[in-house]
């Protein structure tokens, strides 16, 4: 099947409440989206996932929530504050700013056309700088964090000794994450405000390589489980000059998006540059003592970061699909039941009283179990394309024969297959194929 243009994608998001410009009723705001009911059962579910995959079922990695404004002196210490910038030229002609290594003709400037007509390129920093307190002044300048990393490391000893964790172990978060990007675009792909699964795991430097390798295939594999198409995925070293100021190897898991490959999540080996900095910051000591060797020594940093909304959006357009079905179109969102905003719809075949009492009977019993939704307008065939659209695994029909046999037919989203089940085993029967619930 031919892959979804980016128009395709985008409308059908917006157009089924995936994603709403944020601020539209002013007029929007560049670069910036709100999340409307699908759209957040989603992203929910892609977190709850990867904390499943990450945290849950795992007994070396543990949780934390630190704050979205540190103190200065962390982002100081960690290098954001001199070292994170992105390379800026402004065209003298049009007055347009472009991010100068994004840019496709250096020498042409893609706003208004005109050749040779940038600046100089000028580094610039990507923290949103704000003032803590009700005086805006230098002693309390703060930032929005550019990342959640350096929560967990300014943690480090607090996690590691209440958890009473010993190495190798990780520290793994989600949350928001703000960078003043100079050019974002592509929707929900590269947005100022964002949203960060990140997961920092300390290991001896020993054996940093083989973790290194552990966590690509790993965190490859967690796409690929969730039923991404495996030719639409794919691993790519950062050569030396791409490297980050902190990192001494990365790879890049890389999603096909309709504007060609780009990055998806970042798997790095941060060495230790992150605990000595803040050790020597901080004045505190955050080296580990190892028992074992009976020496003290600061950990290596694999670090596994992706963006939940980019893996949302990639896991979107991954499960578009269209079809032809007895002379007419479908278009079907084939999401891993894992993923779908809504694992059940309950359709009445009409509104008439008796069918919509059973209706909110059978809604009501699965409820509990899994997300539900009810829908009782229109024809039941094109309410089987609307839940087809949204990626609903199953719809559960109530019929005028339910009224006499108490049972129900169930659809299957991707087969089509219909079959006959009693309502007293209908939540056996999609727990079997959606998990227990």
């Amino acid at each position: 099947m031919t892959a979804p243009s980016f128009e395709t994608i985008v409308n059908l998001a917006t157009k089924r409440g995936f994603v709403f410009r944020a601020s539209e009723i002013y007029g929007g705001l560049r670069s910036a989206y709100d999340y409307g009911p699908l759209g957040v059962a989603l992203l929910r579910n892609v977190k709850e996932a990867w904390w499943r995959s990450m945290v849950q079922l795992r007994d070396d990695v543990v949780g934390l929530d630190s704050a979205i404004i540190q103190s200065p002196r962390v982002w100081e210490a960690s290098g954001h504050v001199g070292q994170f910038n992105d390379p800026l030229v402004e065209c003298v002609s049009c007055h347009a700013r472009h991010r100068f290594d994004r840019l496709e003709d250096p020498d042409r400037c893609p706003t208004c056309g005109l050749r040779d007509s940038f600046t100089d390129s000028r580094d610039f920093n990507l923290m949103f700088k704000t003032h803590m307190g009700p005086v805006a002044s230098d002693s309390n300048l703060v930032y929005l964090r550019p990342e959640t990393a350096q929560g967990i490391f300014t943690n480090f000893e607090n996690v590691r000794r209440v958890a009473r964790l010993k190495l190798p172990f990780g520290i793994a978060q989600l949350g928001k994450s703000f960078r003043n990007e100079i050019t974002p675009g592509q929707f929900v792909f590269r947005t100022r405000e964002f949203e960060q699964m990140e997961m920092e795991f300390f290991t001896h430097p020993d054996h940093a390589d083989g973790w290194f390798q552990y966590w690509v295939e790993e965190r490859h594999q967690w796409y690929l489980d969730l039923g991404m198409d495996a030719a639409n995925i794919r691993l790519r070293s950062h050569a030396e000059d791409e490297l980050a100021h902190y990192a001494v190897a990365t790879y890049d898991v890389e999603y096909r998006f309709p504007w060609g490959w780009d990055e998806l999540e970042g798997i790095a080996n941060r060495t230790d540059f992150d605990l000595r900095q803040h050790s020597e910051a901080s004045g505190k000591d955050l080296r580990y003592f190892d028992q074992a060797a009976g020496e003290r020594l600061f950990p290596y940093v694999i670090e596994p970061a992706a963006g939940a909304t980019r893996a949302a959006f990639a896991f979107l357009i991954d499960a578009y699909h269209t079809e032809t079905v007895r002379d007419a179109p479908r278009t079907v969102l084939r999401l891993d039941y894992r993923l779908a905003p809504v694992k059940v719809a309950v359709l009445p075949l009409s509104k008439k009283p008796d069918l919509v009492e059973v209706t909110g009977r059978v809604a009501d019993a699965l409820r509990p179990h899994w997300d539900i939704e009810v829908d009782v307008t229109q024809a039941i065939g094109r309410r089987y394309r609307r839940q087809d659209e949204i990626g609903t695994p199953y719809c559960v029909t109530v019929d005028f024969d339910t009224l006499e046999d108490e049972a129900v037919t169930v659809r299957d989203r991707d087969t089509m297959a219909q079959d006959r089940v009693g309502i007293g085993q209908l939540r056996g029967y999609l727990g079997e194929r959606l998990g227990a619930g």
